[in-house]
């Protein structure tokens, strides 16, 4: 298998090949084996799925964090070799919301308005330790992720996940493990739905530069390795 890295967004349309978000039996999808559909599958719910790209602390009931990322992933399979665009993001905007009891509510967004084709997301995460100067913070979270605007496909994925950080003065390093559930439905003819359940394991950090903060992140997925990074303003 050929690795290749695809920016996120563009990878569900670069390979129906279509402006419209519609294929047909000539178009790329359409002449997938079941086989290549369930590959197909796989590297998109890898590329779609829920990316917080910030350490697991409780943001607190009055707090939020405001960010823009950036994203690209190693695609593991064939099926996506001649697939190109010049005209895609590879940035979502992300908003977090901390809430009472320890708990964040994440949600991102991105879009490609003249193709009317969009990525939405969220996660509601847990702090089961919200740590302090010696014991790092350890979080529980679940993740959502939708892929619309496509007729011709319907992909989601689901994740739970439980990560573990620590502050050091402005730098805070995290990591975690867990599983995403990716699902596909297709109108093509020949092609049954697919879903399928991957582990995950992701590491990443924080700079804390006062009202602002940087933040990068490496996750693999099975065989499939992204890496996301994240510009964000937090108060």
């Amino acid at each position: 298998m050929k690795k290749q890295r695809a920016k996120i967004l563009s990878l569900a349309f670069l390979i129906l090949g279509a402006s419209t978000g519609q294929a047909t039996n000539s178009e790329p999808l359409g002449n997938l084996t079941q086989a290549q559909f369930k590959e197909l599958t796989a590297d998109l719910g890898v590329a779609l799925s829920y990316k917080s790209v910030m350490p697991v602390e409780p943001l607190g009931a009055l707090g939020f964090d405001l960010g823009f990322e950036v994203s690209s992933a190693t695609l593991e399979n064939d099926v996506l070799e001649a697939a190109s665009s010049s005209d895609v993001p590879d940035s979502k905007r992300h908003l977090h919301k901390g809430l009472p009891l320890r708990m964040n509510l994440g949600a991102f967004y991105s879009s490609v308005p003249s193709r009317n084709i969009g990525l939405v997301g969220g996660a509601l995460s847990y702090a089961v330790f919200e740590g302090d100067e010696l014991a790092p913070a350890v979080s529980i979270r679940g993740t959502y992720s939708q892929l619309t605007g496509v007729d011709a496909l319907e992909l989601t994925t689901k994740g739970l996940e439980v990560s573990i950080s620590k502050d050091f003065a402005l730098f805070t390093p995290y990591v975690g493990v867990g599983a995403v559930r990716m699902s596909s439905k297709t109108n093509q003819l020949g092609l049954a739905n697919e879903s399928l359940t991957k582990a995950k394991k992701f590491l990443g950090f924080n700079l804390d530069l006062g009202r602002m903060n940087i933040a990068a992140e490496t996750e693999k997925i099975g065989d499939n390795t992204s890496i996301s990074a994240k510009i964000g303003l937090q108060f």
